[in-house]
């Protein structure tokens, strides 16, 4: 990666890894592409929690060991709270979910 950083001006050290820091372009990311495929805010809750949808007797989940794994080490599903933060942000600035269809 140095000499792509190099190319693109940047002749500092290397970034240090800091999970906290990622965490948050990785949901503005995910939320962005969530609006870019049309999902509304339930449909996207549903995608990252359909129990959080659906009620607590649903049969189906997704993403259960990420949701286990944060709720142990910062006692909660700190990815969904993010995700939706910044999908509630994006649609705050006006984005809306795209309705148009893919060719």
């Amino acid at each position: 990666m140095a000499p792509f950083a190099r190319d693109l001006g940047y002749d500092g050290p290397p970034f240090a890894w800091d999970e906290a820091r990622r965490a948050q372009p990785r949901a503005e990311l995910d939320a962005w592409y969530a609006l870019a495929y049309g999902l509304t805010r339930d449909e996207l809750r549903y995608v990252l929690d359909p129990k959080d949808v659906m009620g607590e007797d649903y049969p189906s989940e997704t993403f259960r060991v990420l949701q286990k794994n944060e709720i142990a080490r910062h006692g909660e599903y700190k990815t969904r709270r993010l995700v939706l933060a910044a999908y509630d942000e994006l649609t705050a600035q006006g984005m809306r979910p795209r309705v148009e269809g893919y060719r």
